[in-house]
């Protein structure tokens, strides 16, 4: 077996237990020695949970630190890290989490989780210039009514039918804050300059920010806002939306 097909079947067996010990794994007398090569894919298993834990701290305050291991576990055991950087590890666990049968009860759990990897690549995101909105506003309507706003790098919305926001809100303190009212919200998190921020948008803008972030051009996402509420006022969503950060620049590419 050559150095390379040596170095996959060791990284196969250190990553899936039910591989069988690797070629080459020996004592100092040429004895295969699977206690040891076990003890040290465990150590590899509990490196990733741990990694996973300070990635999603309120995903595991809300289930407990017994059962979040366990979930960890079980997702690190067919997710390995695809990127050397640990902290992009996790960025597929929100999803494994919503289809992770003992979990189910927790419907919103997976949302929880969602906010919390958008924080750290928030954290992580390049930066960009910030949307200039005066030069937007002196665009005539013909332009804007196609135009479509690019987010920012660090920006994302995580759009849920339960109040995830709020939820992880109330974990950032020493002590939890009950969730007095439960209903859908829409979560925008971005660093549109140093520190992350993560704002709950008014009811009436989610469907708006939902179909721009989704790429529809101004008059169109006007369009479906005002069809989900019609209350809704696009300049006032816009200003809104522009004051958290939540675009970048336009480029020549951008304008139609």
């Amino acid at each position: 077996m050559d150095f390379a097909a040596s170095q996959d079947a060791f990284a196969q067996a250190l990553l899936n237990a039910g591989q069988p010990l690797p070629a080459g794994v020996t004592t100092a007398r040429g004895e295969a020695d699977a206690s040891r090569f076990a003890i040290y894919r465990n150590n590899v298993f509990v490196g990733l949970t741990r990694a996973l834990a300070q990635r999603f701290p309120v995903t595991e305050q809300l289930v407990g630190t017994e059962f979040f291991t366990a979930m960890a576990r079980a997702f690190a055991q067919d997710n390995k890290p695809t990127s050397p950087l640990i902290i992009a590890y996790g960025d597929s666990f929100p999803d494994f989490i919503a289809g992770f049968a003992p979990a189910a009860a927790l419907a919103y759990l997976a949302d929880v989780a969602r906010i919390e990897a958008a924080w750290t690549r928030a954290y992580h995101a390049a930066d960009a210039p910030l949307l200039d909105l005066p030069a937007l506003s002196a665009r005539v309507p013909d332009d804007l009514v196609h135009l479509r706003l690019p987010p920012h790098p660090s920006a994302a919305l995580i759009c849920s039918e339960h109040p995830v926001g709020t939820i992880w809100a109330a974990h950032q303190g020493d002590e939890v804050v009950p969730v007095e009212t439960w209903r859908a919200e829409a979560v925008l998190v971005v660093r549109p300059v140093m520190t992350v921020e993560l704002n709950i948008l008014p009811p009436q803008d989610a469907a708006f920010a939902r179909a721009l972030f989704g790429g529809a051009p101004l008059g169109e996402a006007s369009q479906i806002a005002l069809a989900c509420a019609p209350a809704f006022d696009v300049g006032t969503a816009l200003v809104g939306l522009h004051a958290l950060g939540a675009f970048a620049a336009l480029h020549q590419g951008d304008v139609p």
